[in-house]
């Protein structure tokens, strides 16, 4: 079964992690090929799951050096972005290398976390943001990272893992609008995340 929660046994001791640490974030980025995808020039969704959550806490445990008081902070943040089985979880984020351009381009990009969605050919799975802070701020500029949840249904789910249906990821907002279509081994590794 799928683990969808982080506890403190979890968590290696970070001189344990230190010693597997560069062979361990080999395997992640293999790992993590297939949970990542490209929707248009500036969007990447990164799906979470038990795996990447385990290697970002210990990265940020690792990184920061802030001991036994970090885990509960790491976990609280962490945990959420876990897949609870009948869900998709992804992180969201434009990327875009020069900071003047990426501004400009996050400048009236605001509420475009409320209009993502899969389309399972017939059916939409809307895109629900993380609810631990608003994401756009007042004069509608979008933050470069969104969090979101994919709520699915039993039927959705079984759709999902059809082999036959075609299943695409859109972003639909005036400022960018996008879709992209998953491809055979995406919806293989992500559909490993439904109980």
């Amino acid at each position: 079964m799928t683990k969808t929660i982080l506890t403190r046994e979890d968590i290696m001791d970070m001189a344990a992690y230190a010693k597997i640490r560069q062979k361990h974030r080999t395997q992640m980025m293999k790992k993590k090929k297939n949970r990542r995808l490209h929707c248009g020039p500036h969007a990447t969704f990164y799906f979470e799951n038990f795996d990447t959550m385990w290697h970002q806490v210990h990265e940020m445990l690792f990184i920061e050096k802030g001991g036994a008081e970090q885990i509960v902070d790491e976990l609280h943040a962490y945990n959420p972005l876990i897949p609870n089985g009948h869900e998709l979880v992804a992180t969201l984020m434009f990327e875009i290398d020069n900071s003047e351009v990426r501004a400009r381009f996050l400048d009236g990009l605001g509420g475009i976390e409320k209009n993502i969605f899969f389309d399972l050919g017939g059916t939409v799975v809307k895109g629900v943001p993380e609810a631990d802070i608003d994401r756009t701020n007042a004069e509608g500029k979008a933050s470069s990272v969104q969090f979101l949840h994919f709520p699915f249904m039993a039927d959705q789910i079984a759709t999902f893992k059809n082999q036959d249906a075609r299943i695409l990821l859109h972003i639909e907002h005036d400022k960018y609008a996008h879709a992209v279509v998953l491809t055979d081994a995406v919806r293989e590794v992500l559909a490993m995340d439904f109980a």
